[in-house]
């Protein structure tokens, strides 16, 4: 390489032959020692230099095809072998390593005595002297076990696992004697293997006796299960981010867990959390599959003030984020690697990036057209996989003829799972809303017709939903009639009424004597038949009510004399010097922030006034004579210097009167005298803030300051201080706030603000009262004081406008382009400097007056056709839902339990290392100890997430002190303490350990109920598991009492620990009647499961066909129609997207039909003794 590299590139060489390629890690140690020659390398560098140069070199050097083989061959070997463990190396390993060495070095003609030096190693393996290579010999027909002294450790039937992981294991299928050592042929990992004695080891049977187990032990149990087994009718995300739990946020979680595809658009209004449920979906991906690749595409805005990264904390989890370089850097490694870099597995790529180039790459010549030097994403083979893409914003991308689209539909169409969020209207009218289905599921909303088609049989699926929920009488009879409109419909005659749970619904609705449960256990199918309900969640603010009563107060301060004269006198020059600079151009925008700083406070503007004016005389002497300026003579100038001067001389003759900021203290007195103290004021300009921060704190207030300036960590430690009771020295009673200041953290046990200045943009006022008005806001009324200046542009667009539309009463539920729209016209009207302040008044008034009527036209039209797309929810079933959803084995307590019993197991004794009655604990471990642990977590797949790496490096470290918690609520209040949740390592690897105990434990309860017979109740669990169209997993009670067993998972939170003698406890007989009740039970269950599949995948297949048929043949339509590349390109792309997401269905199906069981297993026994009377005595 030496040779050849520097003849390739120039004298470029070492920055694109070696830089450009080797890994992140290994150019930062290269980078670190100053290393510039290649002999400086290791061998992984060296070999992966070679091979990304390969095709410039290789050939050139006279290298064979193969010599690149046995090169990534020769690599592979090294890493194996620096990763080695202790245990013996197979010596058939050793020679294949060897042999491998022998050949790489023949084909890279190496020394002879090297060459030969190897093969005598090689050979020395199988004991012969020549020089050649011989063949490995084929295993021996295996002859049987011999007896004796020779007799073999394991035989054919023995259930061994593997020395190096205990998780591999199988059966002996085949025994070889040896003279040295015996070999054994098991099943593992889905194929046989040979495997010598000593690198295997016998495994514990599975004991049939009933081990007695206490009620932590057995909640420890049932909590491990779960969490190594996830179903989908439990939720994880619960209690799994550094949130507040607000039911309606979960909405989406669930319907994105039982879609048939993972694919979702919430078009959730303003201020409801959309970033927090993308976030919740993610957690509960995670908690079903290891995530290892993230994609969050969202406006350029957002990544600016690190919106994203800043939420994904709540979740543990760190992402980057992706500029110009770094994109083209990430498609370069996945066009050469085939992968997207790792360093950029979890990431957030603005649209402002998506151009031409990046999208369709370019030649030599800078042409996007015909050969590429510079691939774009569309040319990326294999296109880049990840495993949930998120797109904020993503009504950005509903126009197909921009890149935005083509960019988000590429990764959309090679992605696991996707969810959108959008403010768009839910409307059947919207190009936007069919757009963004199309791209979201273009297997199921096909067209414009298909789309409109669908939306055809919702109205009556909700009537029969409403019937049914009532149950009133005749409920039935009702609803079969208004499931019949539903099925004729067209959308219902073609693919309804063949739904065969469609069919089975109105059987069995026709049918008399239906229970309660019965009909209750129909909600949810009838639920799934509605075509939009499960890839599309709208909630909107007033579906789930106001927060709170919003009270706005007026607080009109005006100007004093003097402060009038400087205000017009700086408004005054300031426009003279912008009209001279820029002649005959309009200037009202340039204008418009000395404006608001001038309204906002003069006193804090005063110091900066000089430099703002006299900055702008220096551009007058430097374009003087200027091309494109006119000159101005030195008179002029001079004139214009003395009007500055005359405005510095008024501003300091101010005084020190400022009837404004009396006004604030009065405010903030009277709040000093209530029980809740706290005060939030807002300013859009630091040179306010810091004036009102000085002046409070010479007042001997308890102010604090928080802009974009300021470092997260000291933004957490001033809301904490803030947060704090009056009586604690620490306290702040007031915080003072920019805009980009408040970004990211709530205030909701703050119930009063003061808008010392107002944005003119509607969503900014939105954005500083949401801070309070939100849910957990323990207030009945949030009071929103707004500093107003009579005579000012502010003024007359808070009255005539701002208050008018009614943003200060309540949220107005406005999508996010309603109110640019309103920010963008009060702009335009108050920049406009040749309006009479009448016409300005006039024209804001007009202005609210039509976005008033506009945003109640929206939320009218979106009324009409809400049954189009949701289902109308009593507002107790959301909880409801919620409720059956949870499991108390994955409540806050249960895996508490969990924790601290995996310690009493681990280190055999009863002592107590989780330190702390408060939700915040102390873990206390010994070196030892955390070795222990450490051994356990190495056992458990390799995750990258942060919360991983934390717990890794505190097991490794010296620190034996670590700070936790296992609640949600008090991990978002301070990030600083580790969160314990079902997907924590900790609680991980305690699954593990605690689920794998082998015995089979039997527990004794006692629990007070009033609704079964008092006495002794034997029980058995068993674990079902469904495959098929969907896996799911359940746990089924089983009793001799068919209402006990139903109750029983109820009865297990509230039961306590009975004492009772070995002699007493249920008897073989007692658990083999209960499998024999279990087994009925199991083979009517796994009849319908399988009956049911059969018939839903032969639906699903002839709906597949029909879309897929109406896909292709509408892609193939576009194709001929087009006569752009780049166009019939992405379409042909599209259209090979389609027949390989048939095909991977069509197999999925076939396999969903052939593979339809529940297979189950007991996984405890009890007995339980109910005591009469209710649970709350």
């Amino acid at each position: 390489m030496e040779y050849w590299l520097p003849r390739v590139a120039g004298e470029a060489w070492w920055k694109e032959c070696v830089l450009y390629k080797v890994s992140d890690s290994q150019r930062r140690h290269i980078e670190s020692l100053k290393i510039d020659s290649l002999s400086g390398l290791d061998l992984a560098a060296l070999g992966r230099i070679l091979d990304r140069n390969w095709h410039d070199i290789g050939y050139k050097a006279g290298l064979s095809h193969d010599a690149r083989h046995y090169l990534k061959e020769v690599l592979m070997i090294r890493n194996r072998w620096a990763h080695a463990g202790v245990d013996a190396y197979p010596g058939e390993d050793i020679y294949r390593d060897l042999d491998t060495l022998v050949r790489f070095l023949i084909a890279f003609d190496a020394d002879d005595d090297l060459v030969e030096r190897a093969r005598s190693e090689r050979d020395a393996i199988l004991g012969k002297d020549n020089s050649t290579a011989p063949d490995l010999p084929e295993a021996p027909i295996p002859s049987p076990a011999p007896d004796g002294d020779d007799a073999t450790s394991f035989k054919i039937g023995d259930m061994v696992c593997t020395s190096a992981d205990h998780e591999k294991y199988g059966p002996v299928i085949e025994v070889q004697a040896g003279s040295e050592q015996h070999r054994y042929k098991v099943f593992v990992d889905k194929s046989p293997s040979w495997y010598y004695e000593s690198q295997l080891e016998l495994m514990e049977e599975d004991s049939n006796e009933l081990t007695q187990v206490n009620l932590d032990t057995f909640n420890a149990l049932l909590s491990a299960r779960q969490i190594q087994h996830p179903g989908l009718s439990t939720l994880y995300s619960l209690n799994a981010a550094r949130i507040d739990f607000i039911p309606y946020q979960f909405r989406p979680v669930m319907k994105f867990i039982r879609a048939d595809r993972p694919r979702l658009l919430i078009a959730d209004g303003v201020g409801v959390g959309k970033t927090i449920e993308a976030g919740l979906v993610l957690r509960e991906l995670q908690a079903r599959i290891d995530v290892k690749s993230v994609l969050i595409i969202c406006p350029k805005p957002l990544v600016t003030e690190n919106k994203w990264v800043n939420e994904m904390r709540r979740f543990d989890e760190r992402f980057t984020q992706l500029d110009g370089a770094a994109l083209r850097y990430c498609i370069s490694e996945c066009d050469m690697e085939g992968e997207w870099p790792d360093q950029h597995a979890k990431t957030v790529l603005p649209y402002s990036l998506f151009d031409d180039v990046l999208i369709h790459g370019t030649d030599s010549n800078g042409s996007t057209r015909r050969k590429k030097s510079q691939k774009g994403l569309l040319d990326l083979d294999p296109p880049p996989k990840f495993d949930l893409v998120i797109v904020d914003e993503a009504h950005h991308a509903r126009n197909p003829s921009t890149l935005n689209y083509e960019a988000v539909r590429f990764f959309c169409d090679n992605a696991e799972a996707v969810v959108f969020l959008t403010a768009t209207p839910v409307q059947l009218g919207s190009d936007d809303l069919y757009i963004l289905l199309n791209m979201l599921r273009p297997d199921l909303v096909i067209d414009k017709k298909s789309f409109e088609h669908m939306a055809e049989p919702n109205p009556y699926i909700n009537q029969a939903i409403d019937f049914v929920r009532g149950g009133q009488s005749g409920w039935d009879v009702k609803a079969v009639e208004a499931l019949e409109r539903a099925g004729n419909t067209p959308w219902g005659e073609r693919i309804l009424k063949r739904n065969p749970d469609f069919q089975e619904t109105v059987t069995k609705f026709k049918r008399s004597g239906l229970s309660d449960v019965d009909r209750v256990k129909a909600i949810p199918v009838l639920e799934d038949l509605h075509t939009f309900s499960n890839i599309i969640n709208r909630t909107r603010r007033r579906d789930i009510g106001e927060f709170t009563v919003r009270e706005p107060k007026t607080i009109e301060v005006e100007f004093t004399e003097e402060q009038k004269v400087l205000h017009d006198a700086l408004l005054e020059v300031q426009e003279e010097i912008y009209s001279k600079i820029h002649a005959g151009k309009s200037i009202n925008f340039m204008m418009t922030t000395i404006r608001r700083q001038a309204a906002s406070c003069l006193f804090g503007l005063k110091p900066l006034i000089s430099d703002i004016l006299n900055r702008r005389t220096e551009d007058l002497y430097e374009q003087e004579g200027s091309d494109g300026y006119a000159p101005y003579a030195a008179e002029v100038i001079q004139v214009l210097e003395e009007k500055i001067s005359g405005v510095v001389e008024l501003a300091s003759r101010l005084g020190d009167e400022d009837p404004k900021l009396r006004a604030l203290q009065v405010v903030i007195r009277q709040k000093q005298a209530l029980e809740n103290n706290k005060l939030m004021v807002f300013s859009s300009f630091r040179h306010t803030l810091s004036y009102l921060y000085e002046n409070l704190v010479r007042e001997g207030m308890r102010v604090g300051l928080v802009h974009g300036g300021v470092p997260d960590a000291d933004r957490v430690n001033l809301r904490r201080r803030f947060q704090m009771g009056p009586e604690d020295s620490e306290a702040l009673d007031v915080l003072l706030f920019s805009e980009v200041g408040c970004e990211g953290l709530d205030y909701q046990f703050c119930d009063c603000m003061v808008n010392y200045d107002l944005p003119w943009n509607p969503m900014k006022i939105e954005q500083r009262i949401g801070r309070i008005d939100r849910n957990g806001q323990r207030s009945e009324k949030v009071i929103i004081y707004n500093f107003i200046t009579p005579g000012t542009v502010d003024a007359d667009i808070y009255s005539r406008c701002l208050m008018r539309i009614g943003i200060f009463e309540r949220s107005i539920g406005a999508g996010e382009e309603i109110l640019g729209s309103i920010a963008k016209q009060i702009k335009d009207v108050a920049e406009d400097l040749k309006l009479t302040a009448e016409e300005r008044q006039e024209k804001l008034q007009q202005l609210a007056d039509n976005e008033i009527r506009h945003v109640q036209e929206q939320q009218n039209l979106e009324d009409k056709q809400a049954e189009l797309f949701g289902i109308r929810l009593p507002a107790d079933q959301l909880q409801q839902e919620i409720d059956n959803a949870s499991s108390y084995w994955l409540s806050v307590s249960s895996l508490e339990n969990l924790v601290r019993n995996y310690f009493r197991q681990t280190f055999k004794d009863d002592n107590e290392y989780l330190l702390g009655e408060k939700p915040i604990k102390s873990l206390r471990l010994s070196q030892e100890r955390r070795e222990l642990l450490l051994s356990d977590y190495r056992s458990l797949p390799r995750i990258a997430s942060t919360a991983n790496k934390q717990w890794e490096d505190w097991l490794k470290g010296r620190d034996q002190h670590l700070q936790l918690t296992f609640d949600g609520a008090t991990a978002a209040e301070d990030a600083s303490v580790a969160f314990i949740n079902p997907l924590h390592p900790l609680v991980k690897q305690a699954a593990k350990f605690v689920g794998n105990m082998g015995a089979k434990p039997i527990v004794t309860l006692s629990v007070v109920d009033d609704t079964c017979e008092p006495g002794d109740y034997p029980f058995a669990i068993y674990e079902w598991s469904y495959s098929g169209v969907s896996n799911d997993l359940t746990l089924q009670p089983i009793a001799d009492d068919p209402v006990l067993a139903e109750r029983l998972p109820l009865l297990l939170e509230y039961a306590r620990g009975l004492e009772i003698n070995e002699d007493d406890l249920p008897t073989d007989n007692v658990f083999n009647d209960l499998d024999g009740m279990h087994f009925e039970l199991w083979n009517n269950a796994k009849n319908r499961h399988v009956d049911h599949t059969e018939r839903l995948v032969s639906h699903r297949r002839e709906s597949l066909d029909t879309s897929h048929g109406a896909r292709v043949a509408l892609l193939e339509e576009k194709i001929s129609n087009a006569t752009n590349d780049k166009i019939i390109r992405m379409r042909q792309a599209q259209k090979n997207n389609a027949d390989m997401d048939y095909k991977r269905h069509l197999s999925e199906l076939k396999e969903a039909a052939s593979k339809a069981d529940i297979t189950s297993q007991p996984v405890a026994f009890g007995l339980i003794r109910i005591i009469e009377g209710s649970k709350n005595d």
